[in-house]
């Protein structure tokens, strides 16, 4: 008996495949985060927003790789520099912006600020001020997920300067020790704070360090989303897997200082011109326009369309009102121990 099948339409520019439209996809969540932070330098400059303030810009790859292996059910953990992590992990713009203004309307309800993004609803744990501090806060989540059965990774994210901290020697060893289902992403810029890798490491290969306590550990070049992705995916699938702990070193490099207050005298300018040729944003658009995935109006109306998203949540946040100052102490104090005589 024969059967007779519909052709296949061909693709065409308005057709794309299902990997023009995933890198494309990569492509708007890199540009999102680097216009954010680059719109936030313009908003802290002018002291709209106040406080500490660390950037992302350089190292989008990382966090929109790392993502995209991640399912909605794993727990993602940050650092102090982490807007690129919340936004990679969906938390909304305007949620982000609202806590750099302070406001109630922002996803900490604007008492942390830029370094204390946190999203229960979409298990992102927090950003947290402390060198290495989510370390252990990651071993935590790991170890209830195992003790309850739930098949699900948490990913942890920190820099090069976490190695000199011990939080990072106690977490590796226990993970490694009770195959926690941890994956640990090291964002090795290179620099921790102002101080060269070098020069506070005899061993600046992290990923054979890591390996010194049984994890499977392995380098990547953090500056190529494809490398990120497919290297994240393969470590969650070996933690699903029930595989213990793995661990990834992803080679990246910040184009801008420390933080908002870093002079930025401790590096070479020839350096950061060097790795800006590498910039993953630029490169992936490249590599589209190349493969004629992405042409100019294309990329024009990408930037206009995010523009606007970023425009209304400034908006947004300036109009969101101020915490009450009757509810300063709430969340501070347990009812149940206020309540006690």
């Amino acid at each position: 008996m024969s059967t007779t099948r519909t052709p296949r339409a061909p693709r065409t520019a308005s057709r794309p495949s299902r990997e023009a439209a995933h890198r494309l996809a990569l492509l708007e969540s890199m540009l999102r985060v680097r216009r954010f932070e680059e719109r936030c330098v313009e908003l802290y400059s002018a002291a709209r927003i106040r406080g500490f303030m660390h950037l992302y810009i350089g190292e989008e790859a990382v966090a929109v790789g790392v993502n995209e292996a991640l399912t909605d059910d794993d727990a993602v953990v940050s650092t102090y520099r982490e807007h690129g992590h919340a936004l990679a992990r969906g938390v909304p713009t305007e949620a982000i912006m609202a806590e750099m203004f302070g406001k109630v309307t922002g996803c900490s309800r604007g008492r942390g600020g830029s370094m204390h993004l946190f999203d229960v609803g979409r298990r992102f744990y927090g950003g947290n001020a402390i060198v290495g501090g989510g370390l252990p806060l990651a071993a935590g989540l790991a170890l209830a997920d195992r003790m309850t059965g739930r098949n699900r990774v948490t990913c942890c994210f920190f820099g090069d300067g976490a190695f000199a901290e011990g939080e990072f020697h106690e977490t590796a060893n226990l993970a490694a020790l009770w195959g926690l289902p941890l994956l640990l992403v090291c964002e090795n810029n290179l620099y921790a704070m102002g101080t060269a890798l070098a020069r506070h490491q005899a061993q600046t290969d992290l990923a054979l360090r890591a390996a010194g306590y049984g994890m499977v550990s392995w380098a990547v070049d953090g500056m190529d989303v494809f490398a990120v992705e497919n290297a994240a995916r393969r470590a969650a699938e070996g933690v699903r897997a029930g595989t213990g702990p793995h661990f990834l070193e992803m080679h990246t490099y910040r184009f801008r200082a420390h933080s908002m207050y870093d002079s930025d005298r401790y590096r070479d300018k020839a350096e950061i011109e060097h790795w800006k040729e590498r910039d993953p944003v630029e490169g992936l658009a490249r590599r589209m326009r190349e493969a004629k995935e992405l042409t100019d109006k294309a990329r024009t109306a990408l930037e206009d369309r995010l523009a606007a998203e970023i425009d209304r949540a400034v908006e947004a946040a300036e109009q969101a009102p101020e915490e009450p100052v009757e509810d300063l102490l709430t969340y501070v104090t347990s009812p149940v121990e206020a309540s006690r005589p």
